[in-house]
């Protein structure tokens, strides 16, 4: 197997990183990048895998965090990972059995939506870059969230890792409402010309909420997934809601900013 060290960032993760690691057992070497997490999450990490590294960092922004992971991993490969993401049998058995190929920088996995365990058969979640040579890659700011600059061949892998967060829905709340803040001042940042088809649309304010509720529950099949497809779809407005109300925050300047 390649030489490769697993990197996750946490903060207050104690319902999903028990799941995370179990799906881990076979990695040699683990670094935690923690934001000084005030629950369980150091503990259960701790427990669960005996060759983890737990390094806290007071978070700023998710490139920074993700780049100072980046810089206490020794090995050449570096797997990095939320810490609501669990890796599939097939992507382990994958993992295990890959080749090495020089000309390779990063490798792509696709996603599989779960809610509290049940899989949903769409959602939204692109596909991302998540093996990668350390030497060949690093992080930067994209709105709320980071993309990985990769110098080089990027391929994909076969098996999907699982995104099953189970954190209580208050601190989802919370989450979202800081990444609406963020995105919404990014997207007001970026001249029109430069972003996507789905961005323009959000710039729009008014379009994109009950544009994602229809297209998810019916374009997308999510209607038949049951309790768990529209709890996603449910999710998934309340979060283009906040980014709309937000960007009208930004644009008529009803708040001071922080």
């Amino acid at each position: 197997m390649i030489d490769v060290t697993a990197l996750i960032l946490t903060f207050n993760e104690r319902e999903n990183i028990g799941r995370t690691l179990a799906a881990l057992s076979w990695a040699k070497q683990i670094v935690i990048v923690d934001s000084f997490s005030t629950d369980e999450t150091i503990e259960i990490a701790k427990a669960r895998h005996p060759n983890i590294t737990i390094a806290q960092r007071r978070f700023d922004t998710h490139a920074t965090q993700w780049n100072f992971g980046l810089a206490q991993i020794a090995t050449p490969w570096v797997l990095a990972l939320d810490a609501d993401y669990e890796l599939s049998p097939e992507l382990i058995d994958e993992l295990e059995n890959l080749q090495r190929a020089d000309e390779i920088s990063a490798y792509e996995a696709k996603f599989e939506f779960r809610i509290f365990g049940r899989a949903l058969r769409a959602s939204v979640y692109p596909p991302r870059p998540i093996l990668f040579r350390k030497a060949r890659c690093n992080y930067y700011d994209d709105g709320h969230t980071q993309r990985l600059a990769v110098t080089g061949l990027t391929r994909q892998l076969s098996g999907p890792v699982y995104h099953d967060d189970r954190k209580p829905l208050s601190g989802w709340m919370r989450a979202q409402d800081r990444y609406a803040t963020i995105e919404a001042r990014h997207l007001l940042a970026t001249p029109v010309a430069q972003l996507n088809f789905q961005d323009r649309l959000r710039r729009k304010i008014f379009l994109a909420a009950p544009l994602m509720f229809f297209y998810l529950l019916f374009a997308r099949g999510l209607l038949l997934d049951g309790w768990p497809g529209w709890f996603y779809v449910c999710q998934r407005t309340i979060a283009e809601l906040l980014l709309s109300v937000r960007l009208l925050i930004e644009r008529e300047k009803l708040e001071t900013k922080d």
